[in-house]
Protein backbone atom coordinates (compact mmCIF):
# COMPACT_ATOMS: atom_id res chain seq x y z
CA UNK A 1 0.00 0.00 0.00
CA UNK A 2 2.94 2.36 1.14
CA UNK A 3 4.30 2.00 -2.43
CA UNK A 4 1.38 2.85 -4.17
CA UNK A 5 0.62 5.61 -2.38
CA UNK A 6 4.35 7.18 -2.40
CA UNK A 7 3.74 6.61 -6.63
CA UNK A 8 0.95 8.31 -6.50
CA UNK A 9 1.51 11.28 -3.94
CA UNK A 10 5.01 11.13 -3.46
CA UNK A 11 6.97 10.45 -1.15
CA UNK A 12 7.49 13.39 0.86
CA UNK A 13 3.74 14.01 0.91
CA UNK A 14 2.39 10.59 1.78
CA UNK A 15 1.77 10.94 5.47
CA UNK A 16 2.06 7.46 7.64
CA UNK A 17 -1.77 8.20 8.10
CA UNK A 18 -2.54 7.96 4.89
CA UNK A 19 -0.45 4.35 4.89
CA UNK A 20 -2.15 2.84 7.50
CA UNK A 21 -5.61 4.14 6.50
CA UNK A 22 -4.74 2.46 3.10
CA UNK A 23 -3.84 -0.58 4.62
CA UNK A 24 -6.85 -0.62 7.17
CA UNK A 25 -4.90 -0.74 10.08
CA UNK A 26 -3.92 2.18 13.25
CA UNK A 27 -1.39 4.55 13.13
CA UNK A 28 -0.34 2.56 16.32
CA UNK A 29 -0.36 -0.27 14.50
CA UNK A 30 2.31 1.08 11.61
CA UNK A 31 4.46 1.70 14.49
CA UNK A 32 4.19 -1.75 15.75
CA UNK A 33 5.76 -2.61 12.63
CA UNK A 34 8.06 0.35 11.58
CA UNK A 35 9.75 3.00 13.29
CA UNK A 36 9.16 5.37 10.11
CA UNK A 37 8.14 5.43 6.35
CA UNK A 38 12.03 5.17 5.91
CA UNK A 39 11.60 2.09 7.63
CA UNK A 40 8.67 0.82 5.30
CA UNK A 41 10.90 1.40 2.37
CA UNK A 42 13.49 -0.24 3.77
CA UNK A 43 12.36 -3.15 5.19
CA UNK A 44 14.22 -5.44 7.77
CA UNK A 45 17.70 -4.15 6.88
CA UNK A 46 19.31 -5.06 10.18
CA UNK A 47 18.43 -8.84 9.22
CA UNK A 48 19.52 -7.92 5.54
CA UNK A 49 22.97 -6.67 6.70
CA UNK A 50 23.34 -10.46 8.65
CA UNK A 51 22.62 -12.03 5.38
CA UNK A 52 25.75 -10.42 4.10
CA UNK A 53 27.44 -10.93 7.17
CA UNK A 54 26.81 -14.54 6.14
CA UNK A 55 27.48 -14.57 2.57
CA UNK A 56 30.63 -13.26 3.15
CA UNK A 57 31.41 -15.89 6.36
CA UNK A 58 30.80 -18.61 3.92
CA UNK A 59 33.27 -17.52 1.68
CA UNK A 60 36.30 -19.84 0.79
CA UNK A 61 39.00 -18.78 2.34
CA UNK A 62 41.12 -19.76 -0.97
CA UNK A 63 39.10 -17.37 -3.34
CA UNK A 64 40.15 -14.08 -3.22
CA UNK A 65 38.98 -11.34 -1.37
CA UNK A 66 37.09 -9.25 -4.11
CA UNK A 67 35.98 -12.40 -6.12
CA UNK A 68 34.29 -13.22 -2.51
CA UNK A 69 32.95 -10.25 -1.96
CA UNK A 70 31.44 -9.82 -5.82
CA UNK A 71 29.97 -13.33 -5.56
CA UNK A 72 28.73 -12.30 -1.71
CA UNK A 73 27.17 -8.96 -3.03
CA UNK A 74 25.87 -10.39 -6.15
CA UNK A 75 23.91 -13.21 -4.35
CA UNK A 76 23.22 -10.50 -2.02
CA UNK A 77 21.13 -8.66 -4.35
CA UNK A 78 19.68 -11.47 -6.31
CA UNK A 79 15.62 -10.93 -6.38
CA UNK A 80 12.84 -13.61 -6.92
CA UNK A 81 11.21 -12.02 -11.06
CA UNK A 82 7.91 -11.83 -8.72
CA UNK A 83 10.02 -8.84 -6.53
CA UNK A 84 12.07 -6.85 -8.96
CA UNK A 85 9.13 -4.45 -10.15
CA UNK A 86 8.37 -3.87 -6.35
CA UNK A 87 12.72 -3.44 -5.77
CA UNK A 88 13.01 -0.89 -8.70
CA UNK A 89 10.55 1.08 -6.85
CA UNK A 90 12.06 0.78 -3.74
CA UNK A 91 15.59 1.72 -4.82
CA UNK A 92 13.97 4.03 -7.10
CA UNK A 93 12.53 6.52 -3.70
CA UNK A 94 16.30 5.49 -1.85
CA UNK A 95 18.30 6.70 -4.84
CA UNK A 96 16.39 9.58 -5.58
CA UNK A 97 14.13 10.90 -2.97
CA UNK A 98 16.23 13.69 -1.23
CA UNK A 99 14.44 12.13 2.52
CA UNK A 100 15.24 9.22 1.80
CA UNK A 101 19.60 10.00 0.59
CA UNK A 102 20.01 11.55 4.06
CA UNK A 103 18.68 8.20 6.05
CA UNK A 104 20.70 6.15 3.50
CA UNK A 105 23.53 7.57 4.95
CA UNK A 106 23.67 6.15 7.52
CA UNK A 107 21.96 2.44 6.20
CA UNK A 108 25.18 2.67 3.44
CA UNK A 109 27.75 3.56 6.34
CA UNK A 110 26.34 -0.02 8.01
CA UNK A 111 26.35 -1.77 4.78
CA UNK A 112 30.12 -0.09 4.22
CA UNK A 113 31.31 -1.54 7.87
CA UNK A 114 30.36 -4.93 6.82
CA UNK A 115 32.44 -5.27 3.68
CA UNK A 116 35.25 -3.41 5.25
CA UNK A 117 35.02 -6.28 8.36
CA UNK A 118 35.52 -8.57 5.68
CA UNK A 119 37.98 -6.40 4.01
CA UNK A 120 40.06 -5.99 7.09
CA UNK A 121 39.98 -10.14 8.04
CA UNK A 122 41.29 -11.08 4.63
CA UNK A 123 44.05 -8.58 4.47
CA UNK A 124 44.72 -9.18 8.21
CA UNK A 125 44.60 -5.19 9.06
CA UNK A 126 42.38 -3.10 11.68
CA UNK A 127 39.10 -2.63 9.99
CA UNK A 128 40.48 1.20 10.63
CA UNK A 129 43.30 0.80 8.37
CA UNK A 130 43.08 2.53 5.28
CA UNK A 131 42.76 -0.78 2.86
CA UNK A 132 39.85 -2.58 4.55
CA UNK A 133 38.28 1.25 4.44
CA UNK A 134 38.92 1.48 0.67
CA UNK A 135 37.50 -1.26 0.13
CA UNK A 136 34.33 -0.73 1.68
CA UNK A 137 33.98 2.80 0.11
CA UNK A 138 34.82 1.14 -2.87
CA UNK A 139 32.52 -1.48 -3.45
CA UNK A 140 29.43 0.31 -1.94
CA UNK A 141 30.26 2.86 -4.98
CA UNK A 142 30.48 0.36 -7.22
CA UNK A 143 26.74 -0.39 -6.30
CA UNK A 144 25.53 2.49 -6.30
CA UNK A 145 26.35 2.99 -9.58
CA UNK A 146 25.25 -0.39 -10.81
CA UNK A 147 22.08 0.24 -9.54
CA UNK A 148 21.47 3.75 -10.50
CA UNK A 149 22.25 1.90 -14.28
CA UNK A 150 19.56 -0.01 -13.27
CA UNK A 151 17.44 2.04 -12.51
CA UNK A 152 18.35 3.90 -16.42
CA UNK A 153 17.62 0.34 -18.17
CA UNK A 154 14.22 -1.30 -18.18
CA UNK A 155 15.03 -4.75 -19.24
CA UNK A 156 18.54 -4.20 -17.10
CA UNK A 157 19.42 -7.17 -15.17
CA UNK A 158 20.80 -6.15 -11.49
CA UNK A 159 22.81 -9.41 -10.91
CA UNK A 160 24.59 -8.67 -14.19
CA UNK A 161 25.10 -4.73 -14.09
CA UNK A 162 26.58 -5.74 -10.49
CA UNK A 163 28.95 -8.06 -11.88
CA UNK A 164 30.30 -6.37 -14.33
CA UNK A 165 30.71 -3.44 -12.08
CA UNK A 166 32.73 -5.00 -9.42
CA UNK A 167 34.84 -7.18 -12.15
CA UNK A 168 35.57 -3.93 -13.13
CA UNK A 169 36.48 -2.43 -10.08
CA UNK A 170 38.72 -5.78 -9.03
CA UNK A 171 40.57 -5.08 -12.88
CA UNK A 172 41.33 -1.47 -11.50
CA UNK A 173 40.67 -0.11 -14.66
CA UNK A 174 44.25 -0.53 -16.12
CA UNK A 175 42.77 -1.12 -19.17
CA UNK A 176 41.87 2.09 -19.79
Amino acid sequence: MGFELFARKGFDRTTIDDIATAAGIGRRTFFRYFASKNDLVWGDFEAQLVRLEVLLASADPATSMMDALRYAVVEFNRFDPAEVSWHRQRMELILRVPTLQADSTLRYASWREVVTRFAATRTCLAPSAMLPRLVGHSVLASCIAAYEHWLTEVDGELDRLLDEVLRELTAGFGRY
